[in-house]
């Protein structure tokens, strides 16, 4: 792996849908650096926090325009990363583990 595993993953996204998946699925789900793979992900991951993973889905989203009276911006484009973990794998809590 190219490249540090902290630079790929840049934050664990905690919503409530976020936190339903963790609790009944065992997926975690991450903002992650836009140019990084599944495989980098996976790395990452069980590099960090010490468990195995079962699969990586990924999914792009597009910075939306934004206005301020009449000045116009984007924001940035992000990566969201959702991340299952194996069977029998034990989940942490985010402050715990970093």
């Amino acid at each position: 792996m190219t490249k540090k595993a902290h630079s790929i993953l840049r934050l664990p996204v905690i919503t409530e849908k976020s936190t339903f998946q963790k609790e009944k699925n065992q997926t975690l789900t991450f903002k992650v650096a836009g140019d990084a793979n599944k495989i980098e992900i996976k790395a990452a991951v069980e590099k960090i926090f010490k468990v195995k993973v079962a699969s990586v889905r990924t999914a792009n989203f597009h910075g939306k325009l934004r206005r301020q009276g009449r000045y116009a911006g984007h924001r940035s484009d992000w990566k969201k990363a959702y991340v299952t973990l194996k069977k029998g794998e034990k989940m942490f809590e985010f402050s715990e583990a970093l």
